[in-house]
């Protein structure tokens, strides 16, 4: 590790769809960050002085892989294990599918198992995924790994303005998390989409999983490529509850996706409601700017916990954190 707050920061992204190839291209303008790693399920990459990401994208693009990648790519069925034994890395964003719903834990396991440190981030949305993360935290903290997770949007971005919007209240009534989404077209988020379907009334995320192609896209026809969703297992419920802000059941996330038109349906925002110490009720409204993608919402955070879990990690302090017990840090 580079001395407290100097040198440059190396950092990997896993999984290289729509989520992965948007937070290389929010890397690539920085200066403290470097882009050297990444995985999909078919290969990786890795170059120590930073990849290039046209010539990332066109190999997955048409070839279905990053690791087609030359000279810098390798084709393996073992690909982030490879990856992460190989490459000198400091931090990795897991921009992955958490398809099946135990799939992040298992991910994380091999890190703690191949003996790697460093700091890992995660955008975890579901409930039960992140308390699946939960139960590793002492294997993580001895491993020597700091691990962010939750540090995407929602959770994320949107739970941490919450948790800050609650110092105002002496008791915490409601915290309601609205969200719009809009995409082009639903293939560039694939797993993101996924995901969002098995909220859905007669839904869960096996059967999200095993839908083809084909039958995301009538579903998506069906609805005129809206998904409205209420009531989401989200992990901010948690994150909140462990932050000592409020109960679980005091939190409630909801949204709408178009997966037809890059325009927000709508503005996503969180409603933090409480009683004040004079005994007045009030609601703070934290508003994101409907200019800003989901992918700048998700990246942006996610990279300013990895900083942040640098500093951490730095000075020896490992284990886990969410994403609203430690403030981001930008990355410039």
């Amino acid at each position: 590790m580079q001395a407290e707050g100097k040198g440059l920061m190396k950092v990997g992204v896993l999984g290289f769809g729509g989520l992965g190839q948007a937070a290389a291209r929010v890397l690539e303008p920085k200066g403290e960050m470097v882009w050297v790693a990444a995985a999909d399920r078919k290969g990786y990459a890795y170059c120590g002085d930073g990849l290039t990401i046209a010539d990332c994208v066109s190999a997955y693009r048409d070839r279905g892989s990053i690791g087609y990648l030359e000279p810098n790519g390798t084709l393996s069925n073992e690909s982030i294990v490879e990856l992460v034994q190989q490459a000198k890395v400091d931090g990795y964003f897991l921009a992955l599918p958490n398809l099946p719903n135990t799939f992040m834990a298992e991910v994380v396991k091999q890190f703690i198992q191949s003996g790697w440190q460093g700091v890992l981030v995660d955008a975890l949305k579901r409930t039960s995924a992140m308390e699946q993360i939960l139960q590793l935290q002492d294997e993580l903290q001895a491993a020597g790994i700091t691990y962010m997770t939750g540090c995407g949007a929602t959770p994320g971005l949107l739970t941490a303005a919450a948790a800050i919007a609650a110092q105002s209240y002496a008791e915490i009534h409601s915290v309601k998390i609205t969200f719009g989404v809009g995409i082009a077209n639903w293939e560039a988020y694939q797993a993101t989409i996924r995901e969002d379907i098995a909220h859905l009334p007669g839904y869960d995320v096996e059967r999200a999983r095993a839908m083809s192609d084909g039958e995301v896209g009538a579903l998506l026809d069906k609805t005129n490529g809206i998904l409205a969703l209420e009531n989401m297992e989200h992990a901010d419920d948690l994150m909140l509850e462990l932050g000592g802000i409020c109960s679980r059941d005091r939190v409630t996330v909801g949204g709408i996706v178009d997966t037809r038109n890059p325009k927000k349906p709508l503005s996503t925002n969180v409603q933090v409601t409480g009683r004040t110490f004079e005994g007045k009720t009030s609601t703070h409204t934290f508003t994101l700017g409907d200019e800003t993608s989901m992918a700048a919402n998700v990246c942006g955070p996610a990279f300013g916990y990895l900083k942040a879990g640098l500093s951490l990690h730095r000075r020896g302090i490992h284990g886990l954190f969410t994403a609203t017990e430690v403030m981001p840090q930008f990355v410039r």
